[in-house]
């Protein structure tokens, strides 16, 4: 089951979550890592998430967020955007975001 996030609630619904998992994608394959994100206007702004996703960013500006439910049987959120690479850091501007659960 998905549930579509409008855009302008993400602040609020990234706030019932913890880390999550920022993936992006070199020619060969996905690179996942841990991260947390902040609000930051209309993006979302991974600190540092490392050389190589932000190699990765630089090359292909597709990413999405991944933050995994909190307990057993709640929600996932998945944030798609474009990224952009800002110094150490990543920002994602959101393209969509849903709420999803694994149906039994």
């Amino acid at each position: 089951m998905s549930i579509p996030v409008d855009l302008a609630d993400l602040p609020t619904t990234l706030a019932d979550f913890d880390r999550g998992y920022l993936l992006t994608t070199s020619d060969d394959r996905v690179k996942a890592v841990s991260v947390r994100a902040e609000p930051a206007g209309d993006a979302l702004r991974v600190a540092t998430p490392g050389r190589g996703s932000v190699a990765n960013v630089a090359a292909n500006p597709v990413a999405t967020l991944l933050f995994p439910p909190l307990q057993a049987g709640g929600f996932t959120l998945l944030v798609d955007g474009s990224a952009d690479v800002d110094g150490d850091d990543v920002v994602l501007t959101p393209s969509g975001a849903v709420l999803h659960k694994a149906v039994a």
